[in-house]
């Protein structure tokens, strides 16, 4: 997914390494998580880390399984059209509601 967003957010992000099919690890931040009863999945968005406040980042979305200890997991690329736009449904409607968020903390310090 390609997806640009501003990354103008203050909150405690959790990382997590994904390893590509070379083998190399990069480590990315999670936007957030989310499960969908109409595909049977969990889906996560991702931005690589690093990233600076205000800088455009490109997200990428997975479904993901996790293992029992919860640290661990896999990830599956999103094939199908219909999960792709869910998924960016769900996206605009995360952004939606963080810009509401952003506008009231804005209000909230004048």
């Amino acid at each position: 997914m390609s997806k640009e967003h501003d990354n103008e957010h203050e909150h405690e992000h959790e990382n997590i390494t994904i390893i590509d099919e070379e083998g190399n690890e990069e480590l990315y931040e999670i936007l957030f998580t989310f499960e969908s009863d109409d595909f049977g999945k969990s889906y996560v968005l991702v931005y690589p880390t690093g990233t600076n406040e205000g800088e455009e980042v490109e997200l990428s979305a997975f479904s993901y399984k996790e293992s029992e200890g919860g640290l661990e997991g896999s990830l599956s690329s999103i094939d199908s059209d219909e999960e792709w736009e869910m998924i960016e449904e769900v996206l605009n409607t995360f952004i939606s509601e963080e810009e509401e968020d952003d506008d009231e903390y804005e209000e909230d310090d004048e």
